[in-house]
């Protein structure tokens, strides 16, 4: 447990919780938490409460701590652990994914900083952690949903089956409640898009008012077509490269779907194109798509650059998708043309056609690969790095950010929303 660091009076003071370690930024959640974090350090004196899923991330302490003022975390264990600890916690109305991310010492900590008024504001990162601050009064709290991710639940149980489908619906139903109490609580909550954040206005228009977002953002001078990397495909056929965490689900429905439908009609062609799974964690079903011709799953790797410096296309056809994805981001950063679905295109600042190709269905997707392997765009890549550079480059993105933390702008006061439906939590 790490003491404080002594505050300067000229400095605010923030809690900022997370439901994993923000540290390193290899994935979406992770990437949006560390670019937040580390924005905000250089204005404030910064607390981070955060939980922590694999014990190779704690070697990375040291760069939280550089960083922030006090870094307190808590490990979650194991999936399965998880998983008990939800259970355990179950009750009528509660979403079993509160129950995944609580930790009791985490929340007496939060607490007891609360009551001695360590803090001047405080920014939960996702809906997971918003319980932590429900019952915090005395600062301005934040909370960054990211994502409606009800939808997502409700989408899979849209598309599934039993037993899971009731456990997803319900999930979607008791989600969706407690994003409203949250959002009803907190002073300000944010998502990762002006399309996401109208989509829960839309569900719940009376917290129109009480909503903002901060676009995604990407890193344009680490994913930066300049920088060499060598070529790990070692000069085979085109390379079709698809990168992400290969155990989330719409990444694995993704990668499936692509390899099952859209790589048997590019098949036909005369210099055929070989489909690249590059992410960590691929569940056996995506290890699987090995065995179809022309396709290959990396597993983990030290760095994906390499890997959509040379690809010939970047593909995200993703059916299932929230907020906005930085693996579309961090190509068209890299110049590399970008295919993408309907769903995987939503709240990027660029213009298809132009800056990147959207595609529906297998056919239309299949076709515009072809297209760009034909030469058929040859700006694209340009173009869609300059969409990058000009409107979504986190120093742009996250100013947003500053005037809704604000100490200037004072907690709404005795806001305190509540019906006999609202258990506490």
């Amino acid at each position: 447990m790490d003491l404080p660091h002594p505050v300067a009076p000229s400095r605010r003071r923030l809690l900022f919780l997370a439901h994993r370690i923000p540290y390193p930024p290899e994935k979406g959640e992770k990437i949006r938490a560390w670019h937040m974090l580390d924005h905000l350090a250089n204005h404030w004196e910064v607390d981070l409460g955060c939980l922590v899923d694999d014990r190779a991330d704690l070697d990375h302490l040291p760069v939280l701590r550089s960083r922030c003022a006090a870094v307190e975390w808590r490990m979650t264990g194991s999936r399965a652990q998880a998983a008990v600890r939800s259970l355990l916690q179950f009750r009528p109305g509660r979403p079993l994914s509160l129950g995944w991310f609580h930790d009791a010492s985490l929340a007496a900590w939060v607490r007891d900083g609360v009551a001695a008024g360590r803090w001047d504001a405080a920014l939960a990162y996702s809906s997971s952690m918003a319980p932590y601050l429900l019952e915090a009064r005395g600062l301005r709290r934040v909370l960054d949903m990211v994502d409606v991710d009800s939808e997502k639940w409700r989408a899979y149980a849209a598309g599934g089956r039993s037993p899971m489908r009731p456990v997803w619906a319900r999930e979607a139903r008791t989600l969706l409640a407690f994003e409203r109490r949250a959002a009803r609580e907190f002073d300000r909550t944010l998502f990762v898009s002006a399309e996401e954040a109208g989509r829960f206005a839309e569900i719940a228009p009376d917290l129109a008012d009480r909503l903002d977002h901060v676009d995604n953002g990407v890193d344009t001078a680490r994913f930066d077509p300049a920088i060499r990397h060598p070529n790990p495909f070692a000069g085979g056929p085109p390379a079709l490269v698809f990168t992400g965490t290969m155990d989330y689900r719409p990444n694995v429905e993704a990668v499936r779907w692509f390899a099952e439908a859209v790589m048997p009609l590019l098949a036909a062609r005369i210099a055929a194109p070989a489909f690249h799974i590059v992410g960590a964690n691929p569940v056996p079903s995506v290890r699987a798509l090995a065995d179809r011709p022309g396709v290959h799953v990396t597993g983990p790797v030290p760095d994906v650059r390499p890997y959509i410096a040379h690809a010939a296309v970047s593909v995200a056809p993703l059916r299932i998708a929230r907020g906005i994805q930085n693996k579309v981001l961090e190509a068209m950063a890299m110049a590399r043309p970008v295919v993408a679905s309907p769903e995987a295109f939503e709240g990027v600042r660029a213009v298809p056609g132009r800056d990147l190709l959207v595609a529906r269905g297998a056919t239309e997707t299949a076709a515009r690969i072809a297209d760009v392997l034909d030469g058929a765009h040859p700006a694209l890549g340009a173009a869609g790095r300059r969409a990058m550079t000009e409107g979504h480059d986190w120093s742009a993105t996250l100013r947003r950010l500053d005037p809704i933390l604000s100490a200037d702008s004072a907690p709404l006061a005795g806001h305190r929303a509540r019906s006999a439906a609202m258990e506490p939590l």
